[in-house]
C-alpha cells in the first residue's frame, strides 16, 4: 500500500514483498530522508532491488505500507542491461523522455523542457553524445544517458538501481556527483549497491541481508566489522600499515 507523507522523505513501514508468491522482503521499516543519498547495501539476493522496486511502485508489497511524499511520483532509473540495444533512439530522444510525464498526450516539450534536458545532458557529461543512437554507446555512457533521464523528470524521490555498476573510476565520479547535486537540491536520492566503497560514500545507508534489515543509519555507523560479517559471512581484512624506512 503506497501512501503521502506530507512532512517528507520516504517511510517504509512493515513491509513485505516478493515475486510469484516467495516473499523477498521480512517487513521492512526504514526511512528514506530527502536532501540525502541513501544506499541501499547488501549481498546479491539480499531483496536491495525489490525494495527499491517497492517505493518505485513497480512490486506490489503482501504487507506493510510505503509513504511518500505529498503528491510525489518517484523517477526510477534502470540499470543498462535493462535497455535494449536495438532501440532506435538517440541520446537527446532518450532524455527527453523524462519530460513526457510533465506534457499532455502529443503536446510539445517547452522551453523550460528543453533547458532542463539540456542541463542534464551537461551535468552528466554527454551533451557531445546527444546524436548519438542508444545502442552505439559503450556501457558507461549509455548508463550516463539513464541517469539524466531520471534527473530530467524533476521529481524529489530519485530511485537507481546499481547505476555504477561494472563502469570505470571517471563515469562513477560523474554520477556520483550527479546524485550528490539532486540531493542537494533537496531530493532523496536512493540507489542500490553491493559495493561497500559506494555505500561509505552516501549519508545514509540500509543494510539488507535475506530480505530482512540488518541495520540502518549514518555508513559508518552501519557498515561496521560485525554487521559485514553477519551479511555476507566474511569479515573485512584489516587495513595494512604502511612499511617503515
Amino acid at each position: 500500500m503506497t501512501r503521502c507523507d506530507r512532512a517528507g522523505g520516504v517511510t517504509v513501514h512493515g513491509l513485505s514483498a516478493g515475486y510469484s508468491g516467495r516473499v523477498v522482503l521480512h517487513r521492512i521499516t526504514a526511512r528514506l530522508p530527502r536532501a540525502a543519498v541513501t544506499a541501499i547495501v547488501g549481498p546479491n539476493g539480499s531483496g536491495k532491488s525489490t525494495l527499491l522496486g517497492s517505493v518505485a511502485g513497480v512490486v506490489r508489497p503482501t504487507a506493510g505500507s510505503v509513504r511518500l511524499p505529498d503528491g510525489m511520483r518517484p523517477a526510477l532509473v534502470v540499470q543498462r542491461s535493462a535497455v535494449s540495444d536495438r532501440l532506435p533512439i538517440t541520446v537527446l530522444e532518450t532524455v527527453r523522455m523524462g519530460r513526457w510525464a510533465h506534457r499532455r498526450l502529443w503536446r510539445r516539450l517547452s522551453e523550460q523542457d528543453h533547458e532542463i534536458v539540456a542541463e542534464c545532458l551537461h551535468l552528466l557529461g554527454i551533451s557531445e553524445l546527444a546524436k548519438r543512437r542508444l545502442g552505439t554507446l559503450s556501457g558507461g555512457q549509455r548508463q550516463r544517458v539513464l541517469v539524466a533521464q531520471g534527473l530530467a523528470q524533476r521529481s524529489d524521490i530519485l530511485l537507481l538501481d546499481e547505476p555504477t555498476t561494472g563502469l570505470d573510476g571517471p563515469a562513477r565520479d560523474i554520477i556520483a556527483g550527479a546524485l550528490t547535486d539532486t540531493a542537494a537540491r533537496g531530493a532523496a536520492v536512493v540507489h542500490v549497491t553491493h559495493d561497500l566503497a559506494d555505500a561509505a560514500r552516501a549519508d545514509h545507508c540500509l543494510l539488507l541481508s535475506g530480505g530482512r534489515l540488518l541495520a540502518e543509519g549514518a555508513p559508518a555507523e552501519v557498515l561496521t566489522d560485525d554487521a559485514v560479517e553477519a551479511a555476507w559471512g566474511l569479515r573485512r581484512k584489516p587495513a595494512q600499515a604502511p612499511p617503515t624506512a
